[in-house]
């Protein structure tokens, strides 16, 4: 049996994750601490300190005698109070599954998906997992993606890229300083990884999050860019528009950008070589 990971939800059908109709499954766990990261209750295993427990309305969550907490989801209402009260940024509702047991839950919507796409937290921190998943969605006709951070190495994970039909990657900023300030990390590996993917083909998507004051996003097209060359005009961009929803701290009071703000982010990308351009 493959190596397990912790999921931290299934989505059977979505139209945002990758191309056509994909089922996403989302992993648990990251290596950055964005300031507004939008799916914060992603970053983190749960500590069981059982605070979510003791307020859960609908008695979904019960402490476990020798701790940890255990999740209920036949009497769980999604009203995700346990969510917002976590002081980990973490869930206890993540279920750790083997490759084998996510097939089996993709397997009721083969009729509907054209692939899968795994995200997170950061998917690429469990990448025996990735691959042992990917090896079997493949023996079913899906296409597989990744949505990643870019601040894993790719090129040595031969295996996984064998098959792994694209990665979506964001990039969230272009200068190591800021990256930094962002997220808690630099960014040489995603500068990297970007360059990497753009020769081997897997670049499914370039993902920029758009957020006005924060990120400099004319500095990452520029950036990108330069380094995908004369490939910049085939790779697929996709600009998001920031939005507050799920995010904590300072960032959640921040501005979201204006539809004339992300016209003249569309506008600059083209003049610097992009053509496949989506507004998000």
């Amino acid at each position: 049996m493959s190596t397990a990971a912790p999921v931290n939800r299934i989505i059977p059908i979505s139209t945002v994750d990758g191309p056509g109709c994909r089922t996403a499954v989302f992993l648990q766990g990251c290596n950055l601490s964005c300031a507004y990261c939008h799916n914060p209750e992603t970053q983190n295993l749960c500590t069981g300190c059982g605070l979510c427990a003791d307020h859960c309305p609908s008695g979904a969550l019960e402490r476990c005698p020798d701790g940890g907490v255990v999740w209920n989801p036949e009497r769980c209402t999604g009203c995700d109070a346990c969510i917002r009260l976590c002081p980990s940024l973490a869930s206890p509702k993540v279920r750790t599954m083997t490759p084998e047991e996510v097939m089996g839950a993709v397997e009721h919507n083969l009729l509907f998906i054209r692939g899968i796409t795994v995200s997170g937290g950061e998917c690429t921190l469990y990448p025996e997992f990735l691959t042992g998943l990917f090896t079997l969605a493949r023996a079913r006709g899906l296409t597989c993606l990744a949505d990643s951070n870019g601040t894993v190495p790719l090129a040595p994970l031969s295996g996984l890229m064998a098959v792994c039909d694209g990665v979506m990657l964001d990039v969230k900023s272009w200068d190591p300083d800021v990256h930094k300030a962002l997220t808690g990390s630099g960014n040489e590996t995603v500068k990297e990884n970007l360059a990497f993917l753009s020769r081997c083909g897997k670049l499914e998507e370039l993902r920029i999050v758009c957020v006005p004051g924060a990120v400099d996003v004319e500095a990452v097209l520029e950036g990108a860019a330069r380094v995908l060359g004369d490939r910049a005009s085939a790779a697929r961009l996709k600009l998001i528009a920031f939005r507050p929803n799920g995010v904590r701290g300072a960032f959640a009071d921040r501005a979201v950008p204006t539809a004339e703000q992300m016209s003249a982010y569309e506008a600059a990308a083209r003049r610097m070589g992009f053509r496949e351009i989506l507004l998000r």
